[in-house]
């Protein structure tokens, strides 16, 4: 049976391309900035950029992510990675990567030069995990600088052009602590295995456990308690599900896929808070 082709790329290379990209974190990225632009009051063409912007860098940093990561998902046998599984070549992956960063410089500085350098250097910071980072105990730091600086982007593009407030550039950093914790966790005992030692993979399992929760709780606080005046019930309410989505994260199973959508859901619930209460007034 012939291999049908798309555009030089075979159909399963294609697909294995897609894959490639970590689609997960890139959408939900992607869609959460755009939403927090979007109740921030952003509107339009800015609102469009933005989203390709953010786009354009999440693929860049998932394809590179698994350029680097190949032979060691080959050598822990990783069936949920195209590249280590010969689905696409690594000359495909790491053209799309380039495109993907060469095309991120232009969108991001079309916002602006400020919020399109602060995008920039939170990409860096991504790329710079890729790259070397997440083998040594500064791991958490490419998360931090990234997840700070997206509400500093969305309110740099936004009507209100200035800073967000300091709390809610913290409570940006600290979930994205969280979310490395959540993401290393099904992944665990094999990064250890292979020397891949961030600092979440130095931490002994239950205290890595322990500390994705607080940090995506404390985020999450950060949001509820941070504005003046006092929480309102919803408020409250969205504290206890987000309880129950980062315990969720936390507890997921070694080589098991719940960790990082669990705290996916716990960004989302941030995000909303902040819709909702920008939606209110």
């Amino acid at each position: 049976m012939g291999v049908r082709r798309t555009g030089g790329l075979t159909a399963g290379g294609a697909r294995g391309l897609a894959l490639a990209c970590h689609p997960l974190p890139a959408a939900a990225v992607t869609v959460l900035t755009t939403v927090l632009a979007a109740a921030a009051g952003a509107r339009g063409p800015i609102l469009g950029l933005l989203a390709a912007a953010v786009l354009a860098g999440q693929l860049c940093v998932g394809w590179t992510n698994d350029l680097v990561d190949r032979d060691r998902d080959r050598a822990v046998g990783r069936l949920d990675k195209p590249l280590a599984l010969d689905l696409v070549s690594a000359p495909a992956v790491r053209a799309a990567a380039i495109a993907a960063g060469v095309s991120c410089i232009p969108l991001s500085l079309g916002l602006g030069p400020a919020p399109g350098v602060a995008h920039l250097t939170a990409v860096g910071g991504a790329l710079a995990y890729d790259l070397g980072l997440k083998r040594t105990s500064w791991s958490w730091a490419p998360f931090a600088v990234a997840f700070g600086l997206l509400p500093v982007v969305v309110w740099l593009v936004s009507p209100r052009e200035t800073l967000p407030p300091t709390w809610m550039i913290v409570a940006g950093a600290i979930l994205g602590v969280g979310a490395h914790g959540a993401n290393v966790l099904p992944d665990y005992a094999r990064d250890r295995a292979t020397d891949t030692l961030g600092l979440p993979q130095r931490l002994p399992l239950a205290v890595l456990r322990i500390g994705t929760v607080v940090a995506l709780l404390t985020a999450l606080a950060l949001l509820i308690l941070g504005p003046a005046g006092s929480p309102q019930p919803w408020e409250w309410a969205a504290f206890g599900a987000g309880a129950g989505l980062a315990t969720l994260s936390a507890a997921g199973k070694a080589g098991g896929r719940t960790s990082f959508p669990a705290a996916v859901a716990v960004g989302a619930l941030a995000v909303a808070v902040l819709a909702v209460r920008s939606a209110l007034g």
